[in-house]
């Protein structure tokens, strides 16, 4: 790892790379795809075959050249890369050649080679014979000679270039360049760098040549996939040195597709920037002792490859007196893990003092991608992310409307709940900031609804009516926050809020999974007490006093048939168990924990090795679906009275004396009307904390989110829709956290094009508005798809309830820490927090938020389940208090610094600016600075120089 210290002592190489990479590019450099290719005497033929090949990582052609070998890491000798220094040293190094075709490019380096004295000139044709000679991929199958044809060569390079023609390579792309499928692992903005190495009988040294195009040009048959080539490297020389050759082509291969290297090569003026940028290669380079480990060993692509930008920024002219780590997360495996920054959530929650200011600029912002919200929603992945959302809301509204119905005495049931989802969710996903959020009904909103009702009961008042006001009154709260951009406050929402509230409530989502299920079961009796001495006879009827019974009874073997076939055919049934109740236990938890598994194991079958890539994705991505096909089917097949999922068919109020609308007054007395506000304060409070936490977690910088945030007018749509929902009598609304990451991760898109041993790159979500308002769609159209969703069995879906529930615990630092506490340090994982911060003082931060985390959940299962967002603002205060225990060192890498922290170390960065400021007016000007640089870099020039020996 590169050290910001680093950069105070740089070596003469360093010194030069930073001269050359200093500048700023608009473009960056493209991928470079090399390959080598060896000199091969096939009898007295000769050819150029395919023997490596690099896009991030090599793959060379088998011994026995019937196929690639799996991407590794190069392993290189120490005495390669010298060697590989001393050739371009010695050897001839064209920079910007205006070269058009490979003929062109050869004569010219064997000119340049001739005039230098480097190269007799009799081995001109020679030469050229030989690397004009055609090249076979490891894409073709060797070609079989006529015997023709084998008569008209002998023995020799000379002796060829009479017999044959000097151009033998295609000058035009072959079909199997344009169908080569290695071109999906390639970007399309890709060139090319060839490496040619082999030994000839007619030279007594090395000829060598590393040549720089100014146009990346198609050579034809030169390289296997039609990609430009902008570099070529050709090392020809004496028989008996194949293997040491060998190992040369590989140095300068590999160094082609080191990111620093690569962009020295595009940028190098002259000869000394290549060999600079050797030296610095070399002085990065890490030796294994050969009597400690296996050359033979092939080393595994790393899973993630840390980015060249840390190694780039120690030679930019822009970072001097810079610190190199600036910048950062405290997650994941680094090795070079940077020191992390202040807690920021950036503009869109700036506070802009003016009156709604914060909506306004949500809706500049939001705007422009409001066309490409819709037309981006067309991909498959839709697909699987809509049926996958779908059948968790449905569900949502049949457990909630349920339970709201049990609550308000059917005031509010199932067909509010689904109209009052299909409603809300639509309507929000078309207008909303943020449109990956998913509304739904929450447990403290259903605690104050039933006190809400029980008070009303009590005391003579109309719930509807008092609930109409307390939702006009939340409105109008909701109104205020925008238009003061409250949403400010969430800025001090630290990972350590963060990670607690998300816990709890998929905590939540796992519990409720499984009390479902066993609430379920738990008063299901069955009459097993003979089921040991199974007996159930079915006797047939009696001819004389039944005529369906004479009909049938010579026709069929009565001891053969069904219960239920018996009894249709008017049989009689006679034993001790022929009243059993099969127990359908052990059948709902086999479909419960069996959708939950096969969905986590059809998850992780993109990492699998077995089928190609996009059948891989393309399971993984239907792989709730396809788990709860699975399952359905099974439960049909076994036919047992499973408890299926009970949709409402007709479109009418649950409670019969209430109608669609409320209206506002009549009811209940005046005072009502004003003494709601205080209560619509506390459902505010509760509004506001749940659906600004969620987008804060839905808007977390690890999404990668392109099209930005929109916490006020979220906020905004919201307090509509309450209005709404309270003058239709349906429920309110409020983000859903963990259904909302769950469409976060069915949306999430990789990169296609990854280079061979790299794993994909996570790119971002799919931000479109079209799946959130077709699940929504669904859902309020569910009531004329009874038919078909009533064979879907309850505990399949509490299995992907509980699926939901533990993924979106996965990439929670929170819990990662948590599993600490029950490893042995020599087996912790290798987390960057571990490395800065005592372990001690992680597992007092850990218990810190375990603590705060079971007040929650107490809180949340008593009468006091209506405070809870008080109780989220008192985390607020206990991080707060965090900062007298920690240090900030620790907090940076463990949670996030407050805003206040940051401001004073923009202050300090201030008091840093004017003192530099100072130090200009006393003649120490940026300019004075460069010459020096300038000065100390000619001077090692000439160092170098006089110091160079020949080769």
């Amino acid at each position: 790892m590169l050290s910001s210290s680093r950069s105070d002592h740089l070596s003469p190489a360093a010194e030069r790379l930073r001269y050359i990479l200093g500048e700023d590019d608009d473009m960056p450099n493209p991928t470079l795809f090399t390959e080598m290719d060896t000199l091969q005497q096939d009898g007295d033929e000769l050819e150029w075959k395919e023997s490596a090949r690099w896009v991030k990582f090599e793959e060379k052609v088998e011994d026995g050249g019937e196929r690639w070998s799996k991407p590794h890491v190069s392993t290189l000798s120490l005495h390669s890369l010298f060697e590989l220094r001393t050739c371009l040293q010695t050897g001839t190094v064209v920079l910007d050649l205006e070269g058009y075709s490979l003929p062109q490019i050869v004569d010219e380096i064997i000119e340049r080679q001739i005039d230098e004295g480097m190269l007799s000139p009799d081995l001109r044709e020679k030469i050229s014979f030989v690397l004009l000679r055609k090249h076979r991929h490891q894409t073709k199958k060797p070609i079989h000679r006529s015997l023709a044809d084998m008569g008209k060569a002998s023995g020799g390079g000379a002796r060829h270039a009479h017999s044959r023609s000097m151009n033998d390579i295609a000058d035009t792309l072959s079909t199997d360049q344009l169908r080569n499928k290695f071109m999906k692992k390639i970007p399309r903005d890709a060139e090319a760098s060839n490496v040619l190495v082999g030994e000839v009988d007619f030279l007594d040294k090395p000829f060598v040549a590393f040549v720089r195009l100014a146009q990346a040009t198609t050579l034809g048959g030169l390289t296997e996939v039609p990609v430009p080539t902008r570099f070529l490297f050709i090392l020809l020389g004496p028989t008996g040195k194949a293997k040491s050759y060998n190992q040369i082509g590989r140095a300068i291969a590999t160094l082609m597709v080191d990111d620093l290297f690569s962009d020295v090569a595009y940028k190098a003026r002259d000869r000394e920037d290549l060999i600079a940028g050797i030296d610095e290669f070399l002085d990065e380079v890490i030796v294994l002792p050969p009597g400690e480990w296996d050359p033979k060993i092939r080393i595994e692509p790393p899973k993630k490859v840390p980015t060249a930008d840390k190694r780039k920024s120690v030679y930019s002219l822009n970072e001097l007196g810079q610190p190199n780590g600036t910048a950062g997360g405290s997650g994941g495996h680094a090795e070079d893990e940077e020191m992390p920054v202040a807690h920021e959530l950036g503009e869109e929650l700036a506070h802009t003092g003016r009156f709604c200011g914060g909506l306004f600029l949500d809706i500049k912002r939001k705007l422009p991608w409001f066309p490409s919200d819709f037309y981006e929603g067309f991909h498959i992945q839709s697909i699987s992310a809509v049926l996958f959302i779908y059948l968790g809301c449905i569900t949502n509204a049949i457990t909630f409307g349920g339970l709201l119905g049990d609550a308000t005495d059917n005031y509010q049931g199932v067909m509010e709940s689904f109209l009052g989802t299909a409603l809300s969710g639509t309507v929000f996903c078309m207008f909303s900031g943020q449109p990956l959020i998913i509304l739904s009904s929450t447990g403290p909103i259903l605690i104050f609804e039933k006190l809400l009702f029980e008070f009303s009961k009590n005391n003579g008042i109309d719930y509807m009516e008092l609930r109409l006001w307390i939702g006009i009154h939340s409105c109008i709260q909701c109104f205020l926050l925008v238009a003061t951009d409250a949403s400010y406050i969430i800025k001090y929402m630290t990972r350590f809020t963060e990670e607690g509230f998300s816990s709890l409530i998929s905590f939540i989502f796992i519990s409720d999974a499984i009390k479902k299920m066993v609430s379920t079961h738990a008063h299901r009796h069955t009459l097993n007490y003979y089921v040991t001495a199974y007996k159930c006879e079915c006797l047939a009827p009696d001819p004389s006093e039944s005529i369906l019974g004479s009909i049938y009874h010579y026709n069929l073997d009565w001891s053969q048939l069904s219960k239920k076939e018996c009894v249709k055919y008017g049989g009689s049934l006679v034993g001790n168990t022929c009243k059993y109740v099969p127990d359908l236990a052990l059948m709902s938890f086999i479909l419960f924990f069996g959708t939950y598994s096969m969905t986590v194991s059809l998850k992780k079958f993109k990492f699998s090795r077995y089928f190609p890539t996009k059948l891989r994705k393309l399971i993984s991505d239907f792989s709730i679906f396809m788990a709860i096909m699975t399952f359905v089917g099974l439960d049909r097949l076994i036919g047992l009275k499973t408890p299926k999922l009970i949709v409402p068919t007709e479109f009418k109020p649950t409670r019969p004396d209430r109608g669609w609308i409320v209206l506002p007054f009549g009811k209940n007395p005046w005072w009502v009307y004003l003494a709601s506000f205080v209560p619509a304060l506390l459902v505010t409070i509760l509004i506001f904390m749940d659906q600004q936490i969620s987008a804060v977690i839905v808007n977390r910088k690890e999404n990668k989110l392109r099209k930005g945030c929109g916490y006020h007018l979220d906020l905004f749509w919201v307090g509509v829709l309450m209005a709404v929902c309270s003058f239709l009598g349906l429920p309110w609304y409020v983000a859903a956290t963990v259904i909302s990451i769950a469409h976060i991760d069915s949306l999430k898109m990789e990169s296609e094009s990854s280079a061979p041993g790299e794993q994909p790159q996570f790119l971002g979500v799919r931000e479109q508005r079209l799946t959130g308002i077709l699940v929504f769609v669904l859902t309020g159209v569910s009531i004329f798809l009874a038919p078909i969703l009533q064979f879907i069995p309850m505990p399949v879906l509490y299995g992907v309830f509980l699926y939901m529930g533990v993924a979106s615990l996965s990439g929670i630092q929170f819990w990662e820490r948590i599993k600490l506490y029950m490893m042995p340090s020599k087996y912790q994982p290798d987390f960057p927090f571990l490395r800065h911060v005592p372990l001690r003082r992680v597992h007092l931060f850990t218990l810190v938020q375990i603590i705060c985390l079971t007040v929650l959940w107490v809180l949340k299962s008593t009468v006091l389940a209506i405070l809870f967002p008080v109780m989220i603002l008192g985390l607020l205060v206990v991080r707060k208090m965090l900062d007298m225990v920690f240090s900030q060192h620790d907090l940076a890498w463990i949670d996030d610094i407050l805003p206040g922290k940051d401001k004073k170390d923009k202050k300090k960065k201030g008091d840093k600016d004017d003192t530099k400021k100072k130090d200009k007016k006393k003649g120490r000007a940026d300019d004075s600075k460069d010459k020096v640089r300038n000065v100390k870099i000619y001077c090692h020039q000439l160092a170098d120089l006089e110091q160079k020996k020949p080769c």
